[in-house]
């Protein structure tokens, strides 16, 4: 039985359920943005499918335009009539037409209703680069920035809400040093200055999964010039880098390993949280996630460089567990970025031309939707006492807003069913939303051929009183909202 108690201790923010587009493989062209002439249909350029779904899901906000790509984007080559084609040297050597850029980004948040995370260049850009794109982009006067973006057609500025001061500083972003990167970093912020009346978060490159000498570092040397430190960590199903293995062909050892290595999360952002602790006990600066996920090889016969992978049931367990790590350790996670919104990594969305399918791990974001700005509720589970854990095969989540809970939980037996019964602080008045993501077997994914084939379904739920219970079935992950008496 696990028991809900009537006390909260932080909120869940809606941005933990944010995404990231990076220019990569078919992610921006072709899964987002096809142009204004296209056939496929559109709304300036930008497909109207895609903004649909991904609209049903509630986005939040959208990091752009990296990644790796990110520090040799130079965004003058991407505004204006007259764009600059540049070669993508990190992602299959392609040329990025920069067709898709500055006024492109902000068209798309407009049509999603959502937030701005823009990442900077420092690994090959300069101060003066960031400073103008900040004026052209936030200033509202008639300085030579401001003029240029009214030249190119947008009268007034736009807001901004995050900046990241560059990405993976210590790898693809200039192979840095910690203290390198924390003195360069308390120098560019200097220029992400405000202009209109939206503050800019500035988010700081943080660690590559336990590198906790360089959140050390950047922490004692930067703190107090920064909102927000990222961390990053792929899941992976193998230890190795090379050969990660088939994102569909796997078996149960590489199940099993995929889910040891996502729980490995929880670890990382205690261990990172504690030294953001020491040096920020109020947890002003927050955790920023901006790229977690899994990582496989890409499907045969695609261009290794885009990254494309499908998406199954185990890609599912694995956003459901994440989340339920991120709604855990809210007080200091205040934003995640799953990599990739489409057609890159464990993507949300794969398109095939006109086509468009949802993956398992849509459906997952759908079911927590409700998530979104609520209170975490700190729940005792029945085993090992360990809040959010109903034993060694699965885990659940709950939160409340709008006099309802909602209850999410993720089991991970390839072979057994978990029955979930919780008791609540008040009596049931209704049944909001039972409804579980499903596969006939672990490997089971969507195709253009049967995009149906992983889909939500209905649970059935049994109220007595304040007590609920429903059943998930094993390689699973479900949701339940009830109304309950104040």
């Amino acid at each position: 039985m696990i028991h809900v108690p009537a006390t909260t201790t932080h909120t869940i923010d809606r941005r933990i359920y944010g995404q990231f587009a990076e220019h990569l493989g078919r992610s921006i062209t072709e899964g987002i943005w096809v142009g204004r002439d296209s056939d496929i249909p559109n709304k300036n350029g930008i497909r109207t499918d895609v903004v649909g779904a991904l609209r049903e899901i509630k986005v939040p906000v959208v990091r752009w335009p990296g990644g790796c790509f990110a520090d040799e984007y130079h965004w003058l080559k991407g505004v204006g009539d007259e764009r600059q084609p540049m070669v993508n040297t990190h992602w299959g050597g392609v040329v990025e037409p920069n067709e898709f850029g500055t006024h492109e980004y902000f068209e798309l948040l407009n049509q999603l209703d959502a937030e701005a995370y823009i990442n900077g260049n420092v690994g090959s850009g300069t101060v003066e680069e960031v400073s103008d794109w900040i004026e052209y982009m936030t200033l509202d006067s008639t300085a030579p920035m401001a003029e240029l973006r009214k030249h190119h057609g947008r009268e007034q500025p736009w807001k901004v809400e995050f900046f990241g001061v560059g990405n993976e500083s210590w790898g693809c972003g200039g192979n840095m040093l910690p203290l390198q990167y924390a003195y360069l970093y308390r120098q560019y912020q200097t220029y992400v200055r405000q202009f209109g009346e939206t503050p800019i978060s500035k988010i700081a490159c943080g660690a590559n999964a336990d590198d906790f000498t360089w959140t050390d570092v950047v922490m004692a040397n930067a703190a107090e010039h920064m909102d927000g430190l990222s961390l990053h960590y792929y899941t992976l199903p193998t230890k190795e880098w090379h050969g990660k293995g088939s994102a569909t062909e796997f078996d149960d050892y590489a199940w099993h390993e995929t889910i040891r290595q996502t729980r490995r999360m929880e670890e990382l952002v205690t261990q990172h949280g504690r030294i953001m602790d020491k040096y920020d006990p109020a947890k002003r600066v927050a955790m920023i996630v901006d790229e977690w996920g899994t990582w496989y090889d890409v499907e045969p016969g695609t261009n290794p460089g885009f990254l494309y992978q499908q998406n199954t049931m185990r890609d599912a367990l694995v956003a459901a567990l994440n989340l339920n790590i991120f709604h855990r350790h809210g007080d200091r996670i205040r934003m995640a970025n799953i990599a990739q919104m489409v057609n890159v990594l464990q993507a949300m969305l794969l398109t095939d031309g006109a086509a468009m399918v949802t993956t398992p791990t849509y459906h997952v974001f759908d079911l927590y939707s409700d998530h979104q700005d609520a209170l975490f509720v700190p729940a005792d589970g029945e085993s090992l006492g360990m809040a959010g854990s109903l034993g060694s095969e699965a885990d659940f989540t709950v939160s409340t807003k709008d006099g309802a809970y909602t209850i999410s939980a993720a089991n991970w037996s390839l072979e057994r069913e978990r029955k979930v019964s919780l008791e609540l602080p008040g009596a049931v008045t209704e049944v909001l939303r039972a409804q579980m993501v499903v596969g006939d077997k672990p490997n089971s994914h969507n195709t253009f051929t049967e995009p149906d084939a992983v889909g939500l379904v209905e649970i059935e739920t049994a109220i007595t009183g304040n007590r609920v219970e429903f059943t998930i079935p094993a390689h699973s992950v479900g949701t339940v909202r009830v109304g309950v008496e104040e």
